[in-house]
């Protein structure tokens, strides 16, 4: 009898020991960094509006400086962030990746029905509402994902920033192949798709996103993010495989499926199994500390706050009276400190070409492929191409700068620098096409666009401090609807409509207002690329100088606050556990 009620025990000590484990591993941080990668993996649907864009043109009967408009709808509804940061300030993460699922799903589900004729028509200031309002929600998706890991792993800000910036690049692939598996070769199910699963997936993980401890960096972080890069590189080597594969022979549905399911394993299993490793360790320690102090009481310390960490501004004082008195680099500065100053005016301007020119050629590159005769399919390689460098781009850009920043102290602007001058090389390869210049022209394009995301981040958070992060971030953003509506709208849209204009005097016919405008040839964005390459250009002029004026300031150590609180915290604990070890041997003896 004795040894069946041991045996009963041990098997309820094992089975509750696992769900302990389990229970550490989601509430873990690194449970929490991979359900941040599986929401910014969904969250990229502004990035596929090349792929339905022609269907919105011809059902509505659009020209294309409409459709470029509703472009920039989705621009400034993807981008117009200010107020959103507000809400990340004084709202919990998971309550705006909430109401991100909400905006979602309501955007975009209207733009299908108005797409598939299941509602009367609409006007174009109605439809650019609908995309504006979807696109919004990758603002949410961005503030209450990316505001929180940066705060969670902030010596790490550089490789975190572009593994998550990374998905958010690559999600545009992962959302085709999951699209041409679930509904085939239907551009009109794809805005369907990305109206349902990114706000399923938000709701799924939203409660698990939150804010920790800061300065919590535990042994061998670096080589555990360089095994969390490790999982999307595979995932996007896998993905761009299919779209050669696709491009050259015929996919069956079955074929589709099982592209899909390799990459749904691709991006859940290997993080989560990465995320459970790591919590593996710490739970074998932690167990046997517990079984040789099964005696002990363990108290836990209270938060102890620092009159140093208190606010310096004068409570008395106005919010613009230390306008002009900044800070140094790195310290928190106010918001209107932050934008009032040269280093925030450099990075506007490089967000503007960086943003404008780029997408400028994303959002038409249906119609640059129709204009230069490529196929439906092929301009939709284009766009996958595309969305995989970009992905490139982003996981590069801020593996790189950290090696550069922490080996040779390369201030990370100088990576603004290579993207913008990189830029000029894809828009002229398709101002003067050769066979195969516009897959090199995707290529480049894409990896330079991946390039500014992680940079924009980390210098907003290393220049300005964390304080007012959230609100930052998307104040720089909020540029970039001005340069989709200029260079895209008044610039690339107004020159297109023109060309296909003079095309049909030529042939003798007449264009009716409120009929599609299709443009052939190679001189429908001769004129806007040639301008577009002279914008990347000036760019990155402004942002040599920009390299000039934080050099110093990189050659220091940038971390150093995050570090010294680090083991601030850890003398702290390990002395407070000391005194409470000896206070209760006391009372046992």
């Amino acid at each position: 009898m004795a040894t069946i009620l041991t045996n009963s025990s041990k098997i309820n000590s094992g089975r509750f020991g696992v769900l302990k484990f389990i229970a550490q591993v989601i509430q873990g941080r690194w449970f929490m960094l991979c359900a941040s990668f599986f929401i910014l993996a969904g969250a990229g649907g502004v990035y596929v509006f090349g792929s339905y864009s022609e269907a919105i043109k011809r059902s509505q009967g659009y020209d294309q400086s409409t459709l470029n408009f509703l472009g920039f709808c989705k621009d400034l509804g993807g981008n117009l962030g200010a107020p959103i940061g507000f809400i990340g300030e004084v709202t919990p993460p998971w309550l705006v990746l909430l109401i991100g699922s909400v905006l979602n799903f309501g955007g975009y589900f209207m733009i299908w029905l108005v797409v598939t004729g299941r509602i009367s028509k609409p006007h174009v200031w109605q439809v650019g509402l609908y995309i504006a309002i979807g696109a919004s929600s990758q603002n949410f998706a961005n503030t209450g994902v990316i505001t929180t890991c940066v705060k969670n792993f902030p010596e790490s800000r550089g490789t975190i920033l572009g593994i998550l910036k990374g998905y958010l690049g690559l999600s545009g692939a992962i959302m085709t192949q999951l699209y041409l598996a679930f509904y085939g070769n239907d551009s009109e199910s794809l805005i369907l798709l990305i109206a349902w699963l990114p706000a399923a997936i938000s709701i799924a993980f939203a409660s698990v996103i939150r804010i920790m401890k800061i300065g919590t960096r535990q042994p061998n972080e670096q080589k555990t993010m360089n095994n969390f890069l490790f999982a999307p590189i595979v995932l996007a080597l896998f993905i761009m495989a299919m779209i050669i594969a696709q491009r050259q022979i015929p996919f069956s549905k079955a074929a589709y499926a099982g592209s899909a399911t390799v990459v749904c394993v691709l991006l859940i299993i290997l993080p989560l199994f990465i995320a459970v490793r790591k919590e593996f360790s710490p739970w074998n320690i932690m167990e046997k500390v517990l079984a040789h102090a099964a005696n002990e009481v363990i108290i836990e310390k209270p938060q102890i706050v620092e009159a140093k960490e208190k606010a310096k501004d004068d409570p008395n004082g106005s919010c613009f009276s230390n306008i002009f008195n900044k800070p140094e680099r790195g310290e928190d500065h106010t918001i209107l400190q932050a934008l009032l100053s040269i280093d925030m005016l450099l990075l506007l301007i490089s967000s503007f070409a960086g943003y404008g020119t780029n997408v400028t050629v994303v959002d038409n590159l249906g119609q640059i492929g129709e204009s230069l005769g490529y196929t439906g399919n092929t301009v939709r390689s284009f766009v996958s191409l595309v969305s995989i460098w970009n992905f490139f781009g982003r996981v590069l850009s801020g593996f790189v700068s950290e090696i550069l920043l922490h080996k040779y102290k390369v201030p990370r602007p100088m990576l603004l620098v290579f993207s913008h001058f990189v830029t000029c090389i894809g828009h002229l390869l398709i101002v003067f096409p050769a066979p195969g210049s516009v897959y090199f022209a995707s290529v480049i394009i894409g990896f330079s666009f991946g390039v500014v995301w992680p940079i924009f981040y980390a210098l907003v958070s290393e220049l300005f401090g964390l304080k007012h992060f959230a609100t930052l971030q998307n104040c720089v953003l909020m540029v970039i609807p001005l340069a989709s509506y200029v260079l895209n709208v008044r610039v690339t849209g107004f020159f297109y409509d023109r060309e296909a204009k003079n095309q049909l005097i030529k042939s003798g016919k007449e264009w009716v207002k409120g009929t599609e405008l299709t443009c052939i040839g190679t001189e429908c964005y001769k004129l806007p690329l040639i301008i577009m390459a002279c914008v990347s250009f000036f760019a990155g002029v402004t942002s040599l100088i920009f390299v000039m004026r934080t050099r110093e300031f990189y050659k220091s150590d940038i971390y150093k606050k995050f570090t010294e609180k680090a083991e601030t915290e850890l003398t702290t604990s390990s002395v407070v556990c000391d005194e409470e070890r000896v206070s209760n041997s006391g009372v046992e003896r």
